[in-house]
C-alpha cells in the first residue's frame, strides 16, 4: 500500500517539476530582455544562449511529461487499490 502512495506522491512531483521549468522559462526570458533592453549591441549572442537554454529547459520539461506518463501507467485502478485496503483492514 506504501508503493501506491509512493507512486502518487512521485506523480505529484514529477507536475510540480513541469510548473518549476515553466517558471525557469519565464526568468531566462526575463533575464535575456533586460540584458538586450541594457546592451542592444549583444542581442543577437544573448537570443542565441537564451535559446540554448530554453532548448535544455524544454527537454527537461519532456522528460518529466514522459515520467509522469509511466508513472500513472504503473498506478493500479481504483478497485484493485480498495481490495488491498479492505485486505489489510481485515
Amino acid at each position: 500500500m506504501i508503493y501506491f502512495a509512493g507512486l502518487a506522491i512521485a506523480v505529484a512531483f514529477v507536475a510540480i517539476a513541469g510548473c518549476g521549468c515553466g517558471v525557469g522559462q519565464g526568468l531566462v526570458v526575463h533575464g535575456a530582455l533586460n540584458s538586450m533592453a541594457r546592451q542592444p549591441e549583444m542581442a543577437g549572442k544573448i537570443q542565441l544562449v537564451m535559446f540554448i537554454g530554453l532548448a535544455f529547459i524544454e527537454s527537461l520539461t519532456i522528460y518529466s511529461l514522459m515520467m509522469s506518463f509511466i508513472l500513472l501507467g504503473k498506478i493500479p485502478k481504483t478497485d484493485v487499490i480498495l481490495e488491498v485496503i479492505q485486505h489489510a483492514v481485515k
